[in-house]
């Protein structure tokens, strides 16, 4: 009976194991990045073609490597930083296994010019399907030139499972900033196609924050900075306004390694409570320092994701030194005692108290309970004069055409003056005329045949919206031409994402166009939009986008458009007028799918005079 089981050959085993490591691009770059910071260098330079596909080089002026070191660092578990299984719990560089460089000779063409100070030659070594092909002798300056080509040139299944350019451009570019922030004290540059992306000078920690952030952010980051015994937390917190509807600009980073951690971005979250809507994320770059023996950063392939010896003690030192730094800029929450000028102006402020509203003030009872021992808590039994007093208050309000009335038995009634009906759903019909009623400027009750129906505005937008929108993908949506056209200057992520969507805004009427290097021109807007705010309307939808970005589940312009219903939609807290409550509900019911969003959430609730009625009985 033949055997079952066989020992893989190397090549596949190459493969398999680097599926782990390098599953992208930009994972490719983030090791040999890595490498380069590890091997001392101060300078780095990366060079991509084809969002990596076709190449990605970094070349750094660190310390080199000898013609053996320069062939074994292909092997795999090759590693010149250990050499016992203590200095596992000890780690202080950024790479260790000796895993990348062996799996990425395992699914690109590579080629490597290596040169030590004190040689004279250097060291060139290629390599395909994990075999060196050739070794020679190089003259090459001291530091290291590696280039891998064509990667996933021997797995075309995992090549057809790459994203776009632009989407692979985003993942390399973020892990290029990740490494940039984490050693600003290094040169860092970044070339996409023959074209300068990043050029950062080295520096401190906060002119790299700002290269990666923007200059706007210049005034508005806020130092952290604690040390203990423990460990020590230093960087930047976003002020409150520069918080954002996604985490595209939080960056943790555990002993100069970036990190993921739900826990610690948990911390940071609480301590910004009270100062950010609760929607919205803050913007932070923070650096924790602690001795390698509290970490272990060998439980993930990637090793983003970390484990602390005592997660409390780090989440409460992180909580403490960000609400401290709040605290100091005075970014904390606090009461405003000054007066508005208009106050001093009143008769209340400038004219004194009579005699006659004096001894009225002291015979109230209200008066009492502040003044006389033991009456706090006490509360007196209301006259009936003092009860008729309170609902002629009430019955002497105005009424609104006729629609507010007072009937005997103390309850309001909404009386409504003509009997058009909305085209509704089945089973619903709405007065058209009749008296709206905004509650919490959120939600609006509307008088239907068979009881009343409470209408969330913000929701009932978006699907109105929505509908419009994807009808647009149909028949282009009407576009209003700017009088002065708006210049947007984006972040290169932001602009690479809006070139990925600038199609798909042109059929829902914006026009926008290419202006210089991360640089877009707004010269039209759709027709329904108001002027004005454009720019703060793009930026907003490109924060929304990423939100939607990690579902695969539907397509760009499927996410473009739900992004853009959510963002255009009026807001819960926004107040309506009549008229414009009419408007929407008519909009509403003329949907074809009224009842819901396109998230599933409903837009309104039925309230049946039969329901209404048992809420009342015993």
């Amino acid at each position: 009976m033949a055997n079952s089981i066989h020992l893989l050959p190397d090549h596949i085993a190459n493969q398999i194991a680097a599926g782990e490591v390098i599953q992208r691009p930009a994972s490719a770059v983030k090791e040999l990045l890595e490498n380069a910071v590890d091997a001392g260098a101060t300078e780095i330079k990366l060079i991509i073609n084809d969002a990596g596909k076709a190449l990605i080089q970094v070349i750094d002026n660190g310390k080199g490597m000898n013609p053996i070191d320069a062939q074994n660092a292909f092997a795999r578990h090759a590693t010149s930083k250990i050499s016992s299984i203590e200095d596992l719990f000890q780690i202080r560089t950024m790479g260790f296994r000796g895993e990348a460089l062996a799996s990425i000779a395992a699914v690109a063409q590579v080629s490597l010019k290596t040169r030590q100070a004190e040689e004279e030659l250097g060291t060139s070594v290629v390599i395909e399907n994990s075999q060196v092909s050739e070794t020679s002798p190089v003259a090459c300056p001291v530091g290291t030139n590696i280039s891998m080509k064509n990667l996933f040139f021997n797995v075309p299944a995992r090549r057809n499972f790459l994203k776009s350019n632009s989407a692979e451009l985003k993942h390399i570019i973020e892990e290029f900033t990740r490494v940039a922030l984490a050693f600003p004290e290094i040169y860092f540059s970044l070339t996409n196609n023959g074209q300068d992306v990043f050029h950062w000078e080295a520096g401190s920690f906060k002119q790299r924050a700002i290269h990666v952030l923007g200059n706007s952010y210049q005034s508005k980051l806020v130092a952290v900075g604690e040390k203990t015994d423990y460990l020590t937390i230093s960087g930047f917190v976003g002020k409150p306004e520069t918080a954002k509807k996604t985490r595209s600009d939080q960056y943790f980073f555990v002993n100069r390694r970036f990190i993921k951690s739900a826990y610690l971005h948990h911390a940071i979250a609480h301590a910004f409570d009270g100062l950010i809507p609760k929607e919205s994320f803050p913007s932070y770059i923070l650096y924790i320092d602690v001795d390698p023996s509290q970490v272990d950063i060998n439980v993930h392939p990637t090793k983003q994701e970390i484990k602390f010896e005592d997660d409390k003690i780090i989440y409460a030192f992180v909580q403490a030194a960000v609400k401290h730094a709040l605290a100091q800029f005075s970014i904390a929450p606090s009461l405003d005692f000054s007066l508005d000028a208009d106050i001093q102006q009143l008769d209340a402020i400038q004219k004194p108290a009579t005699d006659e509203q004096r001894n009225s003030t002291a015979s109230s009872s209200l008066y009492a309970g502040f003044t006389q021992k033991n009456q706090a808590h006490f509360i007196p039994r209301v006259s009936e004069s003092e009860r008729q007093e309170w609902k002629s208050f009430f019955s002497d309000l105005p009424t609104a055409e006729g629609v507010l009335a007072q009937p005997d038995n103390d309850s309001f009634i909404v009386k409504s003056s003509s009997m058009g009906l909305y085209k509704a759903t089945e089973g619903i019909s709405l007065n058209e005329d009749a008296l709206l009623l905004q509650v919490n400027n959120t939600y609006i009750l509307a008088p239907a045949q068979n009881g009343f129906i409470l209408i969330h505005q913000q929701l009932a937008h978006e699907r109105v919206l929505y509908e419009k929108y994807q009808k647009a993908s149909v028949q282009p949506h009407a576009t209003q031409k700017s009088l002065f056209p708006v210049v947007l200057e984006l972040s290169v992520a932001d602009a690479i994402l809006l070139e990925e969507i600038i199609e798909d805004l042109a059929i829902i009427g914006y026009e926008i166009e290419p202006f210089g290097q991360n640089s877009f021109i707004i010269q039209g807007i759709p027709a329904d939009v108001i002027s004005g705010n454009e720019k703060n309307a793009i930026e907003l939808l490109l924060e929304q986008f990423k939100h939607f970005s990690g579902d695969i589940k539907f397509s760009k312009r499927e996410k473009l458009i739900r992004c853009m219903a959510r963002q255009s939609a009026i807001k819960a807290g926004q107040s309506l007028g009549q008229k414009e409550m009419h408007t929407l509900i008519e909009s509403l019911f003329a949907c074809d799918t009224p009842n819901v969003t396109a998230t599933g959430a409903p837009t309104y609730i039925d309230f049946k005079e039969g329901y209404i009625d048992g809420l009342f009985t015993k």
